[in-house]
């Protein structure tokens, strides 16, 4: 069965990000089921196919974990104050979209 993501990001690169390159500072918003808009900054670095760097939003800045860029597309896990967030996204040239899940919850 599949579950509905709890959220969904879009974010767009900063000045200094260059084309099909995931590596650099991504500012976008987090929209939540009901519409809400919340600010989202990611930083992130790449060493092969593993991601790493920070997300930072109105609450805190948390590191990435577990992050991966493949074939599949862009995956990584957030610690938010207890909860884990999954991110499931794919990348474009000045462009990610994102689905955010809950607590191990799916993202489709």
């Amino acid at each position: 069965m599949k579950t509905k993501p709890i959220v969904a990001a879009v974010l767009s690169a900063s000045a200094t990000n260059t084309p099909l390159s995931l590596q650099s500072k991504w500012i976008g918003s987090l929209i939540t089921a009901n519409s809400s808009a919340y600010p989202l900054t990611y930083n992130f670095s790449l060493a092969g196919d593993s991601v790493m760097g920070t997300a930072k939003s109105t609450l805190d800045k948390y590191p990435i974990k577990e992050g991966k860029l493949d074939t599949a597309g862009l995956h990584f896990e957030l610690k938010v104050n207890g909860p884990h967030m999954y991110h499931a996204g794919t990348v474009y040239a000045n462009s990610t979209w994102m689905n955010i899940s809950l607590n191990g919850s799916v993202a489709y």
